[in-house]
């Protein structure tokens, strides 16, 4: 298991960063000795995870079928990408469902007719959830002490000007949040991108993941968001709801 979760780690450190690393940058970012990291390495060259060209490893397309084993075995493309591509028809823009994992938001799902240069909202994507709507209002559905342990812990990145970085101010913004069942955001995690997120709820009420619409700051405003955009949206997570409900896989997956 120890053996697994190293791999498993060494995968998860290429990012749009470091889309390739010697094997001294693996073992310093996954922080493994140079020996282990290379055992790890060589299993998962083994196995065809990872590719070599001289002496830095990248990840290889294989890598691919873990992420679809998720997206299919979850029937993603059939109860959440309908609702997304309804949204998008009817508004433009993008549409997204995240999940929390952690600190993090995880992207689980994705529709989107932008095809400007900022930080992408792919399937996959794994961004500081307080930097967006949707980690906004998975926060918002914390308890009382599990938000309490996140702003304890917290280290926002200043991923803009605009970045909220201050814990304190940002947990006013969460309690706004669960106030008004909704967030907004604006160029919070990349220049250009206005956002507005509701929660997605299992049937008792619990919020186990986020819906989201996006568009282009200075095309849209938070105003004009939530007043077009809003009840669509409400409807929309109320859709997924109930279809979560009907797939015992995707409910177990999403709602723990």
């Amino acid at each position: 298991m120890e053996a697994l979760a190293k791999g498993l780690a060494i995968l998860e450190s290429f990012d749009p960063s470091h889309p390739d690393m010697t094997l001294s940058e693996v073992a310093r970012r996954v922080g493994l000795s140079p020996a282990a990291a290379r055992r790890s390495l060589i299993t998962l060259q083994t196995l065809g995870y990872v590719g070599q060209r001289q002496k830095r490893f990248h990840l290889r397309p294989k890598i691919m079928t873990l992420g679809s084993a998720f997206y299919f075995t979850a029937r993603i493309d059939e109860v959440l990408q309908p609702n997304l591509r309804e949204l998008v028809e009817r508004f433009g823009d993008a549409s997204s469902v995240g999940t929390l994992d952690g600190g993090d938001v995880i992207y689980i799902a994705h529709v989107s007719l932008q095809r400007a240069r900022r930080a992408a909202a792919v399937v996959g994507a794994r961004y500081q959830a307080c930097a967006t709507s949707l980690g906004r209002v998975l926060l918002a559905g914390l308890s009382d002490a599990e938000l309490d342990r996140y702003i304890a812990t917290v280290q926002p990145e200043p991923l803009t000007s605009k970045t909220i970085t201050d814990p304190q101010v940002l947990r006013r913004e969460i309690l706004a949040v669960r106030e008004a069942g909704y967030a907004t955001t604006v160029d919070q995690l990349d220049y250009g991108i206005t956002a507005l997120a509701v929660p997605i709820r299992d049937l008792q009420g619990r919020t186990i993941a986020a819906l989201n619409t996006s568009g282009y700051t200075g095309k849209v405003t938070p105003d004009s968001l939530v007043a077009e955009r809003l009840p669509e949206l409400r409807e929309a997570a109320s859709h997924i709801s109930h279809a979560i409900a009907r797939y015992p896989i995707l409910n177990s997956i999403i709602g723990t």
